[in-house]
């Protein structure tokens, strides 16, 4: 068998979820993640740096096949989830107590909708506003919901958002996708809060229902998650999807992801 012909293989299969019956290819997945890479190409946000990707240093030891110094490449990694690409965060992310997403996010498929949204300015600032995203959702209830923000450009892909001042939730719009069930929400901005809002994070703790980050309220949604720096090329057309949200384990309150997601047939 030839690559053309593997590459041409359907790989249709049906899922079973809460009565109703859903049917997607696996052959043709959508990644809406984000690469950590150690160059200009690195989307960066939070005033950090472009993330460092080098070699293993020990004596005459250089971990790189190309420095005739080792047999195999041995790289240490120094990155920032937050800042450096798409990453998953629990609520963990803005409370005092520790909480891992590797231990919140224990499934990692979900029904997904995926919607496109222009923010609207509103006191000087791009906002994605409740109206928004009913208006979009047309009464679905999802368990993730994907915002692609508009106008949608390549240059997503290595923006450094530090001091943009970029789009974001309104408090109004995270309560509406909270008491709609939401549990995953995914967008393609580096927070669903404002860059610079005294440490507020109103949309965070509106998702979360985190009411008192010092001491976290029973009815928290400990189970829910944020991913954040995705990006969904233009030709993937808002609709229904099935979410395959994977993160690295990491025991921390955020985890670089791949959300790769599958349209419903």
């Amino acid at each position: 068998m030839n690559l053309w012909q593997i590459k041409n293989i359907k790989m249709k299969t049906t899922i079973q979820h809460n009565n109703t019956t859903y049917e997607i290819d696996l052959s043709k997945p959508n990644d809406i993640s984000l690469p950590i890479q150690n160059n200009e190409q690195n989307p960066i946000a939070w005033y950090l740096d472009q993330p460092e990707i080098n070699p293993v240093v020990m004596g005459d030891f250089v971990g790189s096949v190309a420095s005739g110094k080792s047999s195999t490449n041995f790289n240490n990694i120094l990155f920032n989830p937050h800042g450096h690409g798409t990453h998953t965060e629990c609520l963990g992310h803005i409370t005092k107590d520790f909480y891992s997403i590797n231990q919140t996010l224990k499934t990692f498929f979900f029904t997904a909708e995926l919607i496109s949204i222009e923010p609207e300015m509103i006191d000087n600032d791009f906002v994605i506003t409740k109206n928004q995203i009913e208006k979009s959702l047309n009464a679905k209830t999802p368990e993730a919901l994907i915002i692609k923000t508009l106008p949608n450009s390549n240059e997503k892909k290595h923006k450094n958002y530090s001091n943009t001042n970029p789009a974001y939730l309104s408090e109004e719009a995270a309560v509406f996708i909270k008491e709609i069930g939401v549990e995953h929400l995914l967008i393609d901005l580096p927070s669903v809060d404002k860059e610079v809002d005294e440490g507020k994070l109103v949309a965070h703790k509106a998702f979360w229902n985190v009411k008192n980050v010092n001491e976290v309220n029973a009815d928290a949604r400990f189970n829910c998650t944020i991913t954040e720096l995705v990006f969904i090329h233009n030709e993937v057309a808002d609709g229904s999807y099935m979410l395959n949200l994977q993160i690295a384990s990491f025991e921390n309150d955020a985890s670089p992801s791949k959300p790769v997601i599958y349209k419903v047939l």
